[in-house]
C-alpha cells in the first residue's frame, strides 16, 4: 500500500505557492515496522527541550486467533445493495480442525450473523447455538452444541453488513454520472485488518486460502475481483441482477482480497510475457488511463526479469476509485489507486503528476511479488513489504523513464526526510513488536516506508546488485504462497552474497536512531589519514552518555580525482577507526558517502568541508552530493552543532546550481526556516535572502518552456517561480497575475505544470488537488474562514479535506493559528470521519508541526490528551517535540541570523 505520506513531489507551481516543499505525498501518500528497543506503550518520550513529553497509555493484552480451526478455501459470495449501503453474504469455508473443539473463533466487524453451521466431510451439520461477538477485539465466537472433531468440513455462515462511508472495509463510494447523477460505486480496502468487516473470517496475514468470489449486482455494472470472469449468468429472483463468479486465487492473505462494483471504461494491452493488463477509469475518461498502462506493461516483465520469477495471475487491474483514503492498495491481480495516482490527462497533467503515477505504479505492482506471492508472517514484518516496494518503485522508474534523474529525488524525496523523522526521541524502530491490530496503523509511517527504502538501498549497494538479485530469487522461489519474517530475507542474501547480512542489518531495523559520521583528516606524504567515529545523532544535539547506541555502517569514500568513483570501502563495526588513502594529493577534497547512500550525517572537520565547498560551487561534487552536503548541514544547524549562519553561507554558493532536486532541497529547508522566522520581527529579510537566491535561475529559466528542454526543466521551472512567489518577487506575482487572467478570459491557456484553474471548473481530480492545496496562500482572516469551510464541503471529497486545511497551515503564521483552531473547533467531525486510519496523523501533523512557541507544545499534549486519538499517539509526540525543537532552534540562532541578513543589506563601507 502506498501512503499520503507527505513524502513526494508537490504536483505544481500553485502547490509549491503554499509548502514549505514537500518533502512527500503519497504513493507514495500517499504515504504505505521495526525491535530490540520497541518502546512500551507506556513510556515517556523526552522532548528536545526535556519537557511537554506527551505519554502513551498501556494496551490492552492482544491474543492472535487459535489455530484449532484454519481455512482452506472461501467460498463467498456477496450482494451489494447500492440504495440502502447494505449487503447480504454467504460464506462456505472448507476448514481443517486441527484438534476437537466445541467452537470456531474468527475476526468480525460490523457484522451481524444470522446463520452459522458446520458440516464434517460425510458428516451431520451442526448448527452454531450461539455467537458472541468481542466487538472492541473485532472477534466472534461461533459456538456448537457437539464438540467438532479432528479432520475437514464445511463452515457455512449467513451475514450482513453495511456498505460503510470510512474508506475501509467494503465501502461505498461517491462519484457523478456522465448524465449528472450522483450514484455510488462498492469497493474494497482490506489493509491491514478490515477484511473482517465485509465477511468473517481468519483476517491475520499467515493464514492464507484460496478464494471462490462471486457478486450478485446490478447488471450494467462493471464487476472485477483479484481473478479474471469465469461465468455471468443472470440472478434468478432480480431480472435487473446477475451473478459474476471469478476464477479461484492462489493460497493469499484476507488483506489482499477485492471486489469493485461500479461504472467504469477501460484501456486495455499485454505485456511483452503475455500478461493482460488493464486500467479502469470513470467513465468518458479511457484517455486518461493510458499513460498508466504504458508503465505497466513495461513494469511487469522488468521485474519478472528482475526477480526471476514469473507473475503469477493470468490479468492485472488497475483501477482508479474516487473515494480512497490511501495512495493506492496493491490487491493481488486488482490494484486501487486513487485518481490522482493513476489518472493522466495528456493536455492537462503536469510532469510531476506523471511521475508521481509511475512511481505509484511501480511501488504496487513490486507488491504483486514481495508481498502478494511472499507475505510477511505478521504486521511487525511491514515495513519489509513497504520498505522494499519503496525502494524498487525507484529501480523500476529509472528503468522507464532513465531521463527523470529519479534516485537523486529519492534523496530529497525519502531519504532526508526520513533522517529528519527518526532524528526525533519520539521515532522508532524500522521494526516494531505489533501487537494489538489498532497498533498497526501508527507503523505506516515514513520510518516504515522512508527509512525502509533508505536501508534497502544501502543493504543493495552493500551487497552489489547481482549477489542482491541472487538472494531475493532464492527467498521469493523459498517462501512462494507462504510467510516469511525479515530475518528469512537476511539468510537468502546473506547466502547469495557471504556478507554478514543479519548483523549489519539488525543494527538498522532493531534499534530506532542512525549515527552521525565525524570526519578529520591528516596528510602524510601522498596518504590522507581519515580518523572516522560514530555516534547517535539526535535532532536536540548529538547523544551524550555511556550508553550510545553505535551502527555497523558502510562506508565509501571518494576524492576529487574521481568524484564519481569509489576509492575505498570499508564496514564501520566499531565507535571509530582510522583509514588510509594512498596517492591522495594535498590540494585534492575528499568526500565521505558518494552517491549519498549511506544512512547517516556526516560532520567534518572545519577543513574538510572547507576543501569541498569550491565542489559546490564549480559542479564538481555529483549533484546528489551537493544536496546531501547542505541537508547535512542544514540539519546539524537546527541541532544546535553549527550555526544556522554557516548553512545561509553554504547556500548562497549554489548560485550556478542546475540541478533541479538539489534545489527542491534547498527550496525545502528554506522553507522551514521561513516558517521558523515567522514568529519573528525580520521574517521580510529571509524572504529577501529567497528572492536574491532563485533571481538568477528564475531569470534563466523564464515563463515559457524552451525547445529541447524535458521532465526536469518544467519541474525545475514550476519550483522556482513557485518559491519567488511565495516569497514576495513581485515582476513574478505581477506576470502569475497576467497570465492567470489570460487563462481564465481564455486569450491563453496557462500550461499544466504552471496551472491553478478554478476548482469547481476542474474536471480532473489532479487538477482539483492542486487547486485545493493552493486555497490557502492568503492572508485575509474572512477569506483564510471560508478556505477552511469549504475544506469540509460536499465539494471536497473526504480524503482531500487534510491537503486543503495542511494548505492553510503552511501558508502563514495567521493561517497556522486558525487551521488548529478550526481542528479543535471541528474535532468531533474530523475524528469521526478519519478514526483508525492514518489521515487523522497527517492531519495534526500539517496542522501544528510549525509552531514554535512554548506554550503550543503544552497547548497541544492538553488537547490531545482531553481527545485521545489512538492511531495518532507517536504523531503527536512527535509534533510536540518538533515545536520545542523549533522554540530552541530560535531562541539559540535567532539573534545571529538577523545580524547575518541585516549584514548582506548594509552597503560596503
Amino acid at each position: 500500500m502506498l501512503l499520503l505520506l507527505g513524502r513526494r513531489l508537490s504536483l505544481s507551481f500553485v502547490h509549491r505557492l503554499t509548502t514549505c516543499c514537500p518533502p512527500s505525498l503519497s504513493s507514495s501518500v500517499l504515504i504505505k515496522l521495526r525491535a530490540i528497543t520497541r518502546v512500551p506503550h507506556n513510556t515517556v518520550f523526552v522532548s528536545a527541550a526535556r519537557q511537554n513529553t506527551v505519554t502513551m497509555p498501556e494496551r490492552r493484552p492482544f491474543v492472535r486467533l487459535p489455530t484449532d480451526v484454519y481455512p482452506v478455501n472461501y467460498g463467498l459470495c456477496l450482494k451489494p445493495d447500492l440504495i440502502d449501503f447494505t449487503f447480504e453474504g454467504k460464506l462456505e469455508a472448507v476448514v481443517e480442525v486441527t484438534q476437537a473443539t466445541n467452537q470456531i473463533v474468527m475476526n468480525c466487524a460490523d457484522i451481524d450473523i444470522i446463520t452459522a453451521s458446520f458440516v464434517p466431510q460425510g458428516g451431520e451439520e451442526i448448527n452454531a447455538t450461539g455467537f458472541n461477538y468481542q466487538n472492541e477485539d473485532e472477534k466472534v465466537t461461533l459456538s456448537f452444541p457437539s464438540s467438532l472433531q479432528k479432520g475437514s468440513g464445511s463452515l457455512k455462515i449467513d451475514f450482513v453488513g453495511e456498505l460503510n462511508d470510512k474508506m475501509k472495509g467494503f465501502y461505498r463510494s461517491k462519484y457523478t454520472s456522465t448524465t449528472g447523477e450522483i450514484r455510488y460505486a462498492a469497493v474494497t480496502q482490506f489493509e491491514a485488518t478490515d477484511a473482517r468487516r465485509a465477511f468473517p473470517c481468519w483476517d491475520e496475514p499467515a493464514i492464507k486460502a484460496t478464494f471462490d468470489i462471486s457478486l450478485i449486482v446490478p447488471k450494467d455494472r462493471v464487476t472485477l475481483s483479484n481473478m479474471n470472469v469465469i461465468d455471468r449468468k443472470p440472478y434468478p429472483e432480480d431480472e435487473n441482477l446477475v451473478e459474476v463468479k471469478f476464477a479461484t486465487t492462489p493460497i493469499m492473505s484476507t488483506y489482499l482480497v477485492a471486489f469493485v462494483i461500479g461504472e467504469y471504461d477501460f484501456v486495455e494491452s499485454q505485456s511483452s510475457d503475455g500478461i493482460t493488463v488493464r486500467v479502469y477509469t470513470p467513465v468518458g475518461k479511457a484517455e486518461q488511463g493510458k499513460f498508466a498502462l504504458e508503465v505497466a506493461t513495461k513494469t511487469l516483465p522488468f521485474y519478472k526479469d528482475y526477480f526471476n520469477v514469473p507473475y503469477p495471475l493470468p490479468k492485472i487491474d488497475l483501477i482508479a476509485i474516487a473515494d480512497f483514503a490511501a495512495g493506492a492498495m496493491e490487491n493481488w491481480g486488482l490494484v486501487t489507486y486513487r485518481e490522482t495516482a493513476l489518472l493522466i490527462d495528456p493536455k492537462n497533467s503536469c510532469s510531476s503528476s506523471r511521475q508521481w503515477v509511475a512511481l505509484v505504479v511501480g511501488h504496487e505492482l513490486a507488491h504483486q511479488w514481495f508481498g502478494n506471492l511472499v507475505t510477511m508472517e505478521w504486521w511487525t514484518h511491514l515495513w519489509l513489504n513497504e520498505g522494499f516496494a519503496s525502494w524498487i518503485e525507484y529501480l523500476c522508474v529509472d528503468h522507464c523513464f532513465p531521463e527523470y534523474d529519479i534516485w537523486t529525488q529519492f534523496v530529497s524525496a525519502d531519504y532526508t526526510r526520513a533522517l529528519e523523522l527518526d532524528a526525533l526521541d519520539s521515532s522508532h524502530p524500522i521494526e516494531v513488536n505489533v501487537g494489538h491490530p489498532s497498533e498497526v496503523d501508527e507503523i505506516f509511517d515514513a520510518i516504515s516506508y522512508s527509512k525502509g527504502a533508505s536501508v534497502i538501498r544501502m543493504l543493495h549497494h552493500y551487497t552489489g546488485d547481482e549477489d542482491f538479485r541472487k538472494g531475493m530469487n532464492a527467498y521469493l522461489l523459498k517462501f512462494q504462497h507462504k510467510n516469511a519474517s525479515t530475518e528469512d530475507l537476511w539468510d537468502c542474501l546473506e547466502q547469495a552474497s557471504g556478507k554478514p547480512i543479519a548483523a549489519v542489518m539488525s543494527s538498522w531495523t532493531k534499534q530506532m536512531g542512525f549515527p552521525i559520521i565525524e570526519v578529520d583528516q591528516e596528510q602524510q606524504g601522498d596518504d590522507r589519514i581519515l580518523k572516522i567515529s560514530q555516534k547517535k545523532f539526535c535532532a536536540s544535539g548529538p547523544h551524550d552518555g555511556e550508553d550510545c547506541p553505535s551502527w555497523m555502517v558502510p562506508i565509501s569514500v571518494c576524492t576529487s580525482e574521481d568524484p564519481k568513483c569509489t576509492k575505498l570501502k570499508v564496514l564501520l563495526d566499531r565507535p571509530d577507526t582510522t583509514i588510509t588513502l594512498s596517492g591522495v594529493a594535498p590540494d585534492q577534497w575528499v568526500k565521505i558517502n558518494p552517491g549519498t547512500v549511506g544512512f547517516y550525517r556526516i560532520q567534518y572537520s572545519s577543513s574538510m568541508l572547507e576543501s569541498l565547498l569550491p565542489g559546490v560551487r564549480d559542479l564538481s561534487l555529483q549533484p546528489v552530493d551537493r544536496l546531501g552536503l547542505q541537508n547535512d548541514l542544514f540539519s546539524l544547524s537546527r541541532a544546535g552543532m553549527i550555526s544556522t549562519v554557516e548553512v545561509l553561507k553554504l547556500m548562497e554558493a549554489f548560485v550556478n546550481e542546475p540541478n533541479y532536486t538539489v534545489w527542491s532541497d534547498l527550496s525545502c529547508n528554506l522553507g522551514v526556516l521561513s516558517s521558523l522566522l515567522s514568529h519573528t520581527d525580520f521574517h521580510e529579510e529571509i524572504q529577501e535572502f529567497i528572492r536574491d537566491l532563485f533571481t538568477p535561475i528564475g531569470l534563466e529559466l523564464g515563463w515559457d518552456c524552451k525547445p529541447g528542454e524535458g521532465h526536469l526543466d518544467a519541474l525545475l521551472r514550476g519550483l522556482v517561480l513557485g518559491k519567488l512567489g511565495k516569497a514576495g518577487h513581485k515582476p513574478t506575482l505581477e506576470e502569475a497575475r497576467r497570465r492567470f487572467r489570460d487563462h481564465v478570459e481564455g486569450k491563453q491557456n496557462l500550461p499544466a505544470d504552471l496551472r491553478s484553474p478554478l476548482h469547481k471548473q476542474a474536471d480532473m481530480q489532479e487538477e482539483k488537488n492542486r487547486i485545493e492545496r493552493v486555497l490557502g496562500a492568503i492572508s485575509a482572516p474572512d477569506l483564510i474562514q471560508k478556505v477552511l469551510s469549504f475544506a469540509l464541503s460536499e465539494d471536497v471529497r473526504p480524503q482531500d479535506t487534510v491537503s486543503v486545511i495542511g494548505g492553510v497551515a503552511g501558508s502563514s503564521k495567521q493561517g497556522r493559528k486558525a487551521a488548529w483552531k478550526f481542528v479543535r473547533d471541528n474535532w468531533e467531525e474530523l475524528y469521526n470521519r478519519y478514526q483508525a486510519g492514518f489521515l487523522i496523523s497527517r492531519l495534526i501533523k500539517l496542522t501544528v508541526d510549525g509552531f514554535a512557541i512554548d506554550k503550543m507544545a503544552a497547548e497541544v499534549k492538553s488537547f490531545f490528551e482531553s481527545h485521545p486519538a489512538p492511531a495518532a499517539e507517536r504523531t503527536v509526540q512527535q509534533c510536540c517535540e518538533n515545536i520545542l525543537l523549533n522554540v530552541a532552534w530560535l531562541k539559540r540562532d535567532a539573534d545571529d541570523i538577523q545580524q547575518y541578513l541585516l549584514q548582506r543589506k548594509a552597503p560596503p563601507v
